[in-house]
This record gives structure tokens, C-alpha cells and sequence, in this order.
């Protein structure tokens, strides 16, 4: 093997490993449902109850209510009736929530740590229950940024989790396609 054929061949191995991970698209396209619904956020243990972790899963349900609510609006509106008979819940889930606050980024800075949050999707036709997919959607704010920031990366990682959750469902509305995770193995 020639140098510039093992050095292409490098590259292309380097870009594959670095690209970043993709959820598996649902089992069959989002569109053609007689009715969607989105359902309210869950948090669970041991997130719940937790008064700072309540809170940002409060500005994420925010922004999930006021964006992927206009999309789920709009696919109601579209809905072809009788189409399959069945309905489609969009059910999301808090699984991993860390948001370092303003006060500790002042104080300690970087020294605060990263912040991250990663959510699942569920999407379950009813009344029959099927597991359409639960795409994973990861989202950090690296602690020299939020310092530098003053805690606002800290703030905009709980909408950048929406905007990506927002992407999945959009690319995956017509066709089956999947899409990125948002993980950042940095």
C-alpha cells in the first residue's frame, strides 16, 4: 500500500471514530397518524424533588411546551383521520441532569464542573402500545465555558436538548431516518 492510500485510509478511520453517534431512526415515519400527543416531561429518581433539578426540567418543559408544542400542533392539523386508527404519544424522560447554578459558577467558575442533561423520547402508538423508538439525546455545557459565560452555556444546554429532540422529530416525520444524539465525547 502506497502512502497516500494508507494516510486516505487513516482519515477516513480518524473522521469515522469522531463522528458522532446517530439514534436509529423509529420503526416506521412519523406522519400518518390520526392524532399526536406530547406528553409532560418525567423525572425520576433521584432527580425528583430535587428543588434545582425541578427547576431545569421546568425550563425544559418550557421550551419543549413552547416549541415541540408548534410542532405537534401542526402535525394534528395534518392529520389524515382513519389513516391507521391509532394515536401517537410523544413521552419524554429526564434521565441524567446536572446544571451547575449561577451562584456556584460565580464562585467557583470551572472549578463548578460541567453541566449535562440527557433525555429520551419515547414514541408509543395507542391504543396498541407499539414502541415506534426512544431516541437518546445528550446535551453538556463544559465548565470553562460556563465560566467564561457566567453560567449562560449552563442555560442554553436545556435548550439546545429541545432544539436537537426538535430535529429528530422533524427529519423523521416523512421518512424513517434517525438522527444525531448531541454526544460530545470531549
Amino acid at each position: 500500500m502506497n502512502r497516500l492510500a494508507f494516510a486516505a485510509l487513516v482519515l477516513a478511520i480518524s473522521s469515522a471514530a469522531l463522528a458522532e453517534p446517530q439514534n436509529p431512526p423509529p420503526a416506521n415515519a412519523l406522519a400518518g397518524y390520526d392524532q399526536y400527543e406530547l406528553a409532560e416531561i418525567a423525572l425520576g429518581p433521584p432527580y425528583a424533588g430535587d428543588k434545582g433539578k425541578e427547576a431545569a426540567k421546568a425550563k425544559i418543559q418550557g421550551y419543549m411546551t413552547a416549541e415541540t408544542g408548534l410542532i405537534i400542533e401542526q402535525w394534528n392539523t395534518d392529520a389524515n383521520a382513519n389513516m391507521r386508527g391509532q394515536m401517537l404519544v410523544i413521552e419524554p424522560r429526564i434521565e441524567k441532569l446536572k446544571v451547575v447554578s449561577g451562584g456556584a459558577r460565580f464562585w467557583a467558575g470551572a472549578l463548578a464542573g460541567d453541566s449535562y442533561v440527557v433525555m429520551k423520547l419515547r414514541f408509543v402508538e395507542q391504543p396498541s402500545g407499539r414502541l415506534l423508538a426512544e431516541p437518546e439525546f445528550y446535551q453538556r455545557a463544559a465548565a470553562m465555558s460556563g465560566a467564561w459565560t457566567f453560567g449562560g452555556q449552563d442555560k442554553d444546554m436545556l435548550q439546545r436538548i429541545v432544539a436537537l429532540a426538535n430535529h429528530y422529530l422533524r427529519t423523521n416525520y416523512e421518512d424513517a431516518v434517525g438522527g444525531p444524539t448531541g454526544y460530545d465525547p470531549q
